[in-house]
């Protein structure tokens, strides 16, 4: 699979993400999209494909400079077989240094009441495997998440926990928000997100479906899983 030295990867319920991210207006950069069917016949699952779709960002030269990777939502335990397949796609065609892979989410949380009053809003990132000059400006521009952090969201942890055994270099940008501004934090990550090649991050293309499960009620099996 043919990608940028920069992936944003996206699960399909993080699709407004996908559709505000675009080129500045005064960059060179264009689109190209396409999409992806992968079997999963190795890991004895004949009736599924990992699927999804790809969005880059051109140079005018040709030169992939950032791809977005959506893929489709899965459940259990297919959930795993799809990611790793697409993971393995995306290394194999790889030379070293392998890309490094931005993963922005609101689905890392924990209780409200034990995060400071000027935390409110605020940007973390967790970083995973080695270092790459992305990974380390982004640092500069996020906090470190705090040691109680939970993983609600079944398909991010899978992620991380792939990203940690084949050292894929790895940057997750979590948005800490209360009721009712999620889409500002959003917002926030896309530009830092944006930030990071000649991109723009419209707030006004964002159809945000904010969830109304909270972490109390939300179980899930990775919920104990520290990012």
């Amino acid at each position: 699979m043919k990608v940028a030295p920069k992936i944003v990867f996206l699960f399909n319920d993080e699709h407004p993400f996908c559709d505000a991210l675009r080129p500045n207006p005064n960059s060179s950069l264009s689109t190209l999209e396409d999409v992806f069917h992968l079997s999963l016949e190795r890991y004895g699952i004949r009736d599924r494909k990992a699927s999804g779709t790809l969005l880059h960002f051109v140079d005018d030269n040709g030169v992939y400079q950032m791809s977005i990777v959506l893929m489709q939502n899965y459940e259990p335990p297919i959930l795993a077989c799809a990611v790793n397949e697409v993971l393995a796609s995306i290394t194999g065609e790889q030379a070293s240094p392998l890309a490094t892979f931005l993963v922005p989410s609101l689905k890392l949380k924990w209780e409200i009441k034990n995060s400071a009053p000027n935390h409110k809003n605020a940007l973390y990132g967790l970083h995973i495997g080695p270092e790459t000059e992305t990974t380390r400006a982004l640092a500069t521009k996020t906090e470190k998440p705090p040691s109680f952090f939970q993983i609600h969201h079944e398909p991010l942890a899978i992620f991380i926990q792939l990203a940690r055994v084949l050292k894929l270099p790895t940057f997750v940008l979590i948005g800490q928000s209360g009721t009712g501004e999620e889409l500002e934090v959003l917002h926030k990550i896309g530009e830092l997100v944006a930030s990071t090649s000649s991109l723009c991050f419209l707030r006004e293309r964002i159809k945000w479906n904010p969830t109304t499960t909270t972490s109390k009620d939300h179980k899930e099996p990775w919920l104990a899983m520290y990012g």
